[in-house]
């Protein structure tokens, strides 16, 4: 099939297993799982993982042509195959940033195209404008950019109004005069020594929200992950600290501030229009800060990357690099 927008849906490139699995040492105590597969001599291409505390999958490989690429996967401090699992300690949004430049050095790379989304976008965003030098292309999905206006959003006034059935479920264990501040309400609850007996079961209430509105239909196989208890704490735990502390941004439009650090940089940027998690107006900001950027906006797609028309538009940027 054409790699184009116009023609039948890409899918998947076939399954294939790394070729190079190793933990790597960093600041702070902690190893960071790194695989590499495809082509060892191929351009190389970071997979940026969400959450924060998503971690990585097999299935992530396949966005890449695996005769093309060097494609290279990591889990971000405490979650995944990361080791000390869940844990909170020297981790943070710049932690990760030095992280992804560790892995570079280490593995002897000049320079690497970034792949992200949702939250693999906001940190491919920071470590681009950390280190533009290094990096040739980026391709971005579900745009989001840390900003307070999205946090409440999905965790206070937004996306309650399209799945009312899941936000009942999800403010439900919260005190009612807590949850005027659902952030602090469960992080308080994920990272203080009283809850520790009952912190799994905020782990999966907090990760059921976002499993049961990141996709357009249903997704009852996403759905049953995210509530998967290695999964679950890492996940909750991870996104909770970082959302409570905004990211460690300096302002609260710092990405888009500092996109003009970008502009030799080629950009996509795919977003799905029914994004509940992750609203379009973000990408669109976005774009505006950077108009050199391709902006793909999905007409019938939400916030997964495996969503088939999303899925399609990842793969041809991958392919046109």
């Amino acid at each position: 099939m054409r790699a184009d927008s116009t023609t039948t849906f890409r899918t998947l490139y076939p399954t294939i297993e790394p070729y190079s699995v190793q933990h790597l040492a960093v600041d702070g105590g902690h190893q960071i799982y790194v695989e590499q597969s495809g082509n060892p001599n191929g351009i190389p291409i970071l997979f940026v993982h969400g959450g924060p505390g998503g971690g990585t999958s097999g299935i992530q490989r396949r966005f890449f042509n695996p005769k093309k690429f060097r494609i290279i996967l990591f889990d971000q401090r405490g979650c995944g195959k990361s080791r000390p699992h869940a844990s909170l300690e020297n981790n943070t949004s710049w932690d990760l940033v030095a992280d992804m430049e560790a892995i570079r050095k280490h593995l002897g790379i000049n320079r690497w195209s970034l792949f992200g989304g949702s939250w693999g976008s906001t940190l491919a965003l920071l470590y681009a404008q950390a280190y533009p030098a290094q990096v040739d292309n980026l391709i971005l999905r579900g745009i989001f950019l840390m900003r307070q206006r999205e946090l409440d959003w999905f965790y206070q006034n937004g996306t309650r109004s399209i799945f009312p059935e899941a936000w009942d479920r999800f403010e439900r264990v919260i005190p009612e005069e807590e949850r005027g501040d659902m952030i602090t309400a469960y992080y308080k609850r994920l990272t203080e020594v009283e809850y520790t007996e009952d912190q799994l079961i905020f782990a999966k209430e907090w990760s059921l929200w976002e499993g049961s509105t990141v996709t357009l239909m249903p997704d009852h196989e996403q759905r049953s992950h995210s509530i998967d208890p290695v999964f679950a704490l890492a996940f909750a735990r991870i996104e909770a600290h970082y959302f409570k502390h905004k990211g460690w941004l300096e302002s609260d439009d710092q990405l888009l501030t500092d996109a003009k650090k970008l502009i030799n940089i080629p950009t996509t940027i795919v977003q799905g229009r029914y994004d509940a998690i992750c609203p379009p107006i973000s990408a669109w900001d976005l774009s505006k800060a950077m108009p050199w950027a391709k902006l793909k906006m999905v007409p019938v797609a939400g916030h997964s990357a495996f969503e088939p028309a999303i899925q399609h538009e990842l793969i041809c940027a991958t392919d046109a690099i």
